[in-house]
């Protein structure tokens, strides 16, 4: 028997990220909760982000452990030496045309031990062939909330009632994207302009519109679907999906960090790090020096590009304001010629008596942190539900893709958030900072809401809570003398997902053709 047909000695769960900090992150929190429950790991990042991960976290820190490894692919886009977020149109164009996916199956097919399962980002379409290829489950890893999932799911509606793709580029400032449509299951009447954005395009062809809409389709040859988000944030779509989808097995998983927050601290996997840029650790202990709920964190993500007069807009307004503030600027946030000497005029207004500017932070540890007290957010999810996690209100700009629905729902639905046209004046954004800060009526109903989510969130993390017994409501052990004989144990709050893909593997390794219906009849 060779090296890659034999039943390994534990699960191999392979990690597939769409090559995006943004998706990193989550996924690779989702691999040290496996890693601690007892599966072996291979994290599959892209070479071009393997090369940033090395700049920011140093020379070994990709060196993993015997049972926690990384692995590159390439990415299919000309080399670049940028350390700077990639052009998503292009890396979706890429997927799409399954440029990294022969270099995938060869990592596969010579990986040891034999790879049992491939958990991907939705949006890496190949990996569903990859794993039919290999006869082993797939999982797919919605780095969305529910909502946004809910909603690209229905893209197809869009174009069957022809709003999507648009007539003309008009259809961005007429009016038109100010529609009600109340058609989507499980969210309420919403405008067009409050949905994801990718549909925001008059090229049939667009790669962005394309990929989800495919994405969204193959999610229903995955075995499971998993989203960070949890039961109690959103649960009319997820009823619904429950009720109506029931060609998907959907599992609410999150927030993730709390539930990694479970895993001892002398769990090696969780001490992995994650960034793409290099992380200023010492805003921390500036915060420390500060009053509780007294600074503003500013941070629009690893995607967002401002304008110079953006930058300058958001600058005064945070100024004038007269708040502490932490403002999180990227080497590569601003665009055009004049973005260096633009950022080193925002540079110059931040007095370090009341403003700290850092190129990138360890988020989660600065929303947690006491002196926080309102969060200036492009409304990305991560962003978003670890600003709920942390109980903090946010004052919200989205920019593109699935902001513009979490800024929908943290503002209407969850009541934790303003939101800043789109078109940034300084005025509009000091009088937002204080009616947060300075705890006007608004203000303080929201800080009450988002401690109310902050409670929701660990209880769903926490024993018994949703998302726990979701991740954790069955495993799997094997004779240490037999290997070939394997027994399931249903245990309450042990591994559903170490359960559900090792059985799928069994009925691989033994020849069932019965493994689907297993899955089903567990859920």
């Amino acid at each position: 028997m060779d090296s890659n047909s034999r039943k390994p000695d534990k699960p191999h769960v392979v990690f597939l990220p769409f090559p995006a900090q943004g998706h990193i992150k989550p996924l690779l929190k989702v691999a040290k909760l496996l890693h601690y429950r007892g599966f072996h790991i291979t994290f599959v990042n892209t070479e071009f982000n393997h090369k940033r991960f090395l700049k920011s976290l140093g020379p070994n820190s990709l060196d993993g452990l015997p049972d926690f490894r990384f692995e590159t692919i390439p990415d299919g886009l000309p080399p670049s030496d940028d350390d700077a977020t990639q052009h998503a149109p292009s890396l979706c164009d890429a997927i799409r045309k399954k440029l990294s996916l022969p270099p995938f199956l060869d990592l596969l097919k010579k990986l040891n031990p034999p790879v049992t399962c491939i958990f991907s980002d939705w949006l890496m379409l190949y990996s569903v062939e990859a794993a039919e290829q290999l006869g082993v489950p797939v999982i797919m890893f919605v780095s969305f909330a529910a909502c946004v999932f809910m909603a690209i799911s229905h893209y197809p509606a869009l174009v069957h009632r022809e709003f999507a793709p648009l007539k003309d580029e008009e259809c961005l400032t007429n009016g038109f994207l100010d529609t009600v449509i109340d058609w989507i299951p499980g969210i309420k009447e919403i405008r067009l302009k409050d949905l994801p954005t990718f549909f925001r395009t008059t090229n049939p062809e667009d790669s962005l519109f394309n990929n989800m809409m495919e994405a969204a389709a193959i999610s229903h040859k995955a075995s499971a679907v998993v989203i960070p988000s949890f039961e109690e944030l959103e649960p009319d779509v997820l009823d619904v999906m429950k009720s109506s989808m029931k060609s998907l097995n959907v599992f609410t998983i999150g927030p993730l960090q709390l539930l990694l927050n479970n895993v001892p601290e002398d769990m090696n996997s969780k001490h992995i790090e994650d960034s793409l840029w290099k992380e200023e650790k010492e805003c921390l202990q500036w915060l420390d020096t500060k009053p509780p709920n007294s600074v503003v964190y500013v941070n629009f993500g690893s995607f967002v590009v401002l304008t110079p007069q953006q930058l300058v807009e958001f600058g005064m307004g945070l100024v004038n304001s007269n708040q502490a503030f932490l403002w999180i600027i990227r080497p590569d946030l601003v665009a055009g010629e004049s973005a260096v000497s633009t950022a080193e005029f925002v540079r110059e207004l931040a007095n370090k008596e009341r403003g700290l500017i850092a190129s990138w932070c360890p988020q989660e540890q600065v929303l947690n942190h006491p002196s926080i007290g309102g969060f200036l957010t492009h409304c990305g999810w991560n962003s978003t539900i670890e600003s709920l996690s942390a109980g903090v209100p946010m004052l919200c700009w989205p920019f593109f893709a699935d902001q513009q629905t979490n800024c929908r729902y943290s503002c209407r639905e969850w009541g934790v958030g303003m939101e800043i046209e789109s078109d940034v004046n300084r005025d509009d954004i000091e009088k937002l900072l204080r009616e947060l800060m300075e705890e006007g009526e608004k203000g303080k109903k929201m800080k009450e809401k988002a401690m109310e989510w902050k409670n929701l969130a660990q209880e769903a993390a926490g024993l018994n809570g949703s998302s726990s017994v979701n991740f954790d409501s069955s495993t799997i052990s094997y004779s240490a003398q037999e290997q070939e004989d394997w027994e399931i144990q249903d245990q309450f709050l042990i591994g559903w997902l170490k359960g559900t893909i090792d059985r799928k593997v069994i009925g691989h390794f033994l020849g069932a053709d019965t493994t689907h219906k297993l899955w089903i009849g567990d859920c």
